[in-house]
């Protein structure tokens, strides 16, 4: 037992440094000079670590205002995210009407259409409705719904909630909304965390729609702003390694403070699917 132990564990430590492997590259780029970095062979090692590349990336580029811009456009997706997936969730879960089972199979079926296929729709909205240029068409799908996922995460653990936690709240007079705010969803906590934190780091990482959505650099998120250290004059590749480093912190620490509820989030998910 103790021998396959340390076999697993030494399978995991290898895959674990293979996938941190681009990590670690982005890290010793950054702190090369330029022209070390495209150097052949390639190496990890760096001989006179440039510290000044990090701030020359920062000042080069207004990078602090793109991770504001990121992270406003995040928080606000991720608000409407869990609310309004929680409360859909809620309603398959728990109520009682005809079709409720074809609107959860369509849920479903949303899962698997490509992206790609709704964008000339979406942008045609969008314009008709005038949202180009602004940050609408990043924000307000989250509060329709906030994503199938999301919406089967909620109720997978809304299944689990013991229905006499409701029969309670009944008898005291609660009403559906009162019952769902104050008794079902903190009951879910893992659930809400887990939802939180996807839905943050999808919408900080989110490039395409920014990209179709936004024109103006200044109202750029830290996903388009990373690809202004490209130009035709060439690529300041160990500046964009130190920001793209940069960019990963505020990802990073949302993970750590919600790695316990995310196991949770996603262990449920696979015993009741």
């Amino acid at each position: 037992m103790t021998l396959r132990r340390t076999i697993v564990y030494l399978l995991l430590i290898t895959l674990s440094a293979a996938m941190m492997t681009p990590i670690f590259w982005a890290f010793a780029s950054s702190l090369k000079p330029l022209d070390e970095v495209y150097a052949f062979p390639p190496s990890f090692l760096v001989d006179d670590p440039q510290w000044s590349n990090y701030g020359d990336a920062l000042t080069r580029l207004p990078v602090a205002r793109f991770l504001l811009n990121s992270l406003l456009i995040s928080a606000a997706s991720v608000v409407g995210a869990v609310l309004t997936a929680s409360m859909t969730g809620y309603v398959l879960a728990r109520a009682r009407f005809r079709g409720r089972s074809l609107c959860f199979f369509l849920v479903i079926i949303s899962m698997l259409i490509p992206a790609q296929v709704l964008l000339v729709p979406r942008f045609l909205i969008y314009d008709l409705l005038g949202w180009v240029d602004t940050y609408k068409p990043l924000i307000v799908p989250a509060w329709l719904g906030g994503g199938a996922f999301n919406i089967f995460l909620f109720r997978q653990f809304f299944r689990t909630v013991p229905p006499e936690l409701e029969d309670a709240a009944r008898l005291d007079g609660a009403t559906p909304w009162q019952t769902y705010w104050h008794i079902l969803l903190p009951a879910v906590r893992p659930a809400t965390i887990t939802a939180a934190l996807l839905s943050f780091v999808y919408h900080w990482q989110e490039f395409l729609d920014p990209l179709i959505y936004l024109s103006d650099f200044q109202t750029y998120p830290i996903s388009l702003g990373l690809r202004m250290y490209q130009s035709m004059a060439g690529t300041w590749a160990n500046q964009l390694m130190a920001v793209s480093l940069v960019a990963l912190i505020p990802v990073v620490i949302v993970f750590i403070l919600c790695q316990r509820h995310l196991m949770r989030g996603l262990g449920v998910v696979e015993t009741r699917s």
